[in-house]
């Protein structure tokens, strides 16, 4: 089986290529990292004696993304997972940070996600999983792009995955929807999280899991259900609220 994975150097991305190389998959690896997923690529290797292949290439330009699509074909899994966030006031945050953050958390998801979708339903068969957040169900403030950008890949996912259905299609689409993970965003997001953070082998193992049983929305940990529940339950007004209130305690001092 060929997956690709985005954002594969480091966090989640990258223990999911652990977690699915130890069941033997051929994997192509996708960030810009290249010294990171050369290393990765090179334990992957040598512990399973599987297929890997890196392609480092900055996925915030359409065009790589679809550079990509022309190099990789017959992939049974996509995981789109490359994605960075920021914190702070809207109109003090970086605007060139801010675009950046657009083409590579939606561009790349939405470009490579109906590339493949394509591939897989000509095919029959096939597999995408989208990395959003628990962000992705509510208003953000201090926050307000990055929530905005995994809203818009939940979004994206719950329509395709109807449309899908509708056709009767076998393929399937997930989105993954975690809290807080013990990965590189919060130093590129400029954040310190005061919630616990998961574990992310925890996180990606549970990912895989899910993806294999062919769950849509896979939330890792009972305290984010939770979150979840409360944010279809409460008025928007209030979870905007409480969401500002937790929002500026993560910003570094």
């Amino acid at each position: 089986m060929k997956i690709l994975i985005t954002g594969a150097s480091s966090g989640i991305g990258r223990d999911m290529a652990r977690v699915l190389a130890k069941k033997g998959h051929h994997l192509m690896l996708v960030a810009r990292n290249e010294n990171e997923l050369k290393k990765l690529a090179k334990e992957l290797q040598e512990k399973h004696r599987i297929e890997v292949e890196v392609i480092a290439t900055d996925l915030s330009k359409i065009e790589n993304c679809q550079e990509i699509h022309r190099q990789v074909k017959d992939v049974d899994i996509l995981i789109n997972n490359a994605g960075f966030g920021d914190c702070g006031n809207f109109s003090k945050t970086s605007l060139e940070k801010e675009i950046d953050m657009i083409h590579t958390n939606i561009i790349a998801y939405h470009t490579l996600m109906k590339l493949y979708l394509i591939d897989m339903k000509e095919k029959g068969e096939g597999k995408i999983l989208n990395v959003a957040s628990i962000a992705g169900f509510m208003p953000g403030p201090l926050m307000a792009t990055y929530y905005a950008t995994k809203a818009y890949i939940v979004r994206l996912s719950e329509g395709v995955r109807e449309e899908l259905r509708e056709e009767r299609s076998k393929v399937q689409i997930s989105v993954l929807c975690p809290g807080p993970v013990k990965t590189n965003f919060s130093k590129v997001a400029n954040v310190k999280f005061h919630l616990k953070e998961e574990d992310s082998m925890k996180v990606a193992q549970y990912a895989i899991k899910k993806l294999e049983k062919g769950t849509f929305y896979i939330v890792p940990n009972w305290k984010v259900k939770l979150a979840r529940l409360g944010a279809k339950l409460m008025p928007t007004p209030l979870i905007s609220k409480v969401t500002y209130i937790v929002q500026k305690r993560k910003l570094k001092q």
